[in-house]
């Protein structure tokens, strides 16, 4: 069952499944004004969370010659960190055009035992050619989800920092035998920087 906008808040609240967090969705911020106080909308959907993107940390591929990406020895040579830049529609990473980027959430998510998060794109990013790739947040995982992009256009774009940038949406299901926690995955307690491949 997808879960709604009231067990979220409950969760939250009383949890601590989201933290910091927002209790209404935010569509102008005070704290981040940009232009016109205007800002891509973070917080509480219906059914979902808005999660921001992180100023603390994103970076893209690049090619090295002579090497060929490998999950089980992964190469950090292979990404560069990217300049937070800002001007007066907010602070933003600029995602180079056919390329790919990873980046973080603000939001720290403690998952229930019964819960298994999935996100999806935003409409205004996917509008522009922005994929969103995050694999599932699995039960009782915790942490700061390492959030994957690709710039499928011809042309640069820009992903707002402290703004939104995916939606989460929690699917609950029985109790499982083993949770995430349970099996101290290798993934379990990101911190708020990008996180690469592990094995």
């Amino acid at each position: 069952m997808l879960k709604n906008d009231k067990w979220i808040i409950e969760q939250a609240k009383t949890n601590g499944m989201i933290h910091p967090f927002v209790g209404s969705l935010i569509s102008v911020d005070s704290e981040f004004p940009g232009i016109f106080g205007n800002v891509l909308s973070y917080g509480v959907s219906s059914f979902g969370y808005d999660l921001r993107l992180s100023a603390k940390s994103f970076r893209i591929f690049q090619h090295v010659p002579g090497t060929v990406m490998n999950p089980k020895a992964f190469n950090e040579e292979n990404l560069r960190d990217v300049v937070l830049r800002e001007d007066e529609y907010g602070e933003y990473f600029i995602l180079p055009a056919h390329s790919y980027g990873l980046g973080v959430a603000v939001e720290r998510l403690t998952i229930p035992r019964s819960i298994t998060v999935v996100c999806i794109g935003k409409s205004t990013y996917a509008r522009m050619g922005i994929i969103l790739n995050v694999t599932p947040a699995e039960s009782e995982w915790s942490g700061h989800l390492t959030l994957e992009f690709s710039n499928s256009s011809g042309a640069d774009c820009r992903l707002y920092a402290n703004e939104g940038v995916c939606q989460a949406l929690f699917f609950e299901g029985e109790d499982c035998l083993t949770s995430y926690g349970d099996r101290s995955g290798k993934y379990q307690g990101q911190e708020e920087s990008v996180v690469t491949a592990r094995v």
